[in-house]
């Protein structure tokens, strides 16, 4: 059994096909995907060179994350599973605005306190996020953001890599078949960049 460690930002639609992915990969690879939460706004706080869409869109951006670590911290790592699927489905498919009522909604619908949603507006757990989001961008570079993926390596060091950003979601073999090929090229030693032009939108 292969874990897997997937750090996302709940509003990231990339992260969120990338989210599904796993899961796919799952059930036809040997793999147990563990979820952590890092932070867009976080790694983008301060900047003065973002574009105005982007600096607009990461308003909002604080809330869901806040939010799912706040359960992470109250209801062990698993609870953010079942909640991110949650918010991403609010969010990504459903096209909800952010906000109160959608965290509440997703917090019922995973089997957590709705209380948390509390935490949308609250700086009280943005050390613990803090904390996960260096875990999870560290290794890769301050500079990329989600998805981020971990996986332990065959010599035992840590495989850490961003990507894959792909649209839509590879489904049954085809997903296995990426997850091959991802951790082969990631695993490759002093290898640190593979890419073209996105000719798609994100579309799960």
């Amino acid at each position: 059994m292969v874990i897997a460690d997937m750090w996302f930002d709940p509003k990231c639609p990339w992260a969120w096909i990338a989210s599904r992915w796993l899961l796919e990969v799952e059930r036809v690879r040997d793999v147990r995907v563990r979820f952590h939460v890092m932070s867009l706004a976080m790694l983008n706080d301060g900047r003065a060179d973002l574009e105005e869409w982007y600096r607009e869109w990461l308003k909002d951006a604080w809330g869901p994350v806040r939010v799912a670590v706040a359960a992470e911290r109250k209801c062990g790592n698993e609870a953010l599973r079942d909640l991110y699927t949650a918010l991403g489905t609010r969010i990504h498919l459903d096209r909800e605005p952010l906000g109160r009522e959608l965290y509440a909604a997703a917090l019922a619908e995973a089997g957590l306190p709705v209380e948390l949603a509390d935490a949308a507006g609250s700086t009280e757990h943005d050390e613990a996020l803090r904390l996960s989001h260096h875990a999870g961008l560290d290794p890769v570079g301050e500079d990329l953001g989600t998805p981020t993926i971990h996986v332990p390596g065959p010599d035992g060091r840590t495989i850490a890599f961003f990507g894959p950003v792909v649209s839509p979601v590879p489904r049954g073999e085809a997903a296995g078949r990426l997850w091959d090929g991802v951790l082969l090229t990631a695993g490759t030693e002093g290898f640190s960049e593979l890419k073209r032009a996105r000719t798609r939108p994100a579309v799960s």
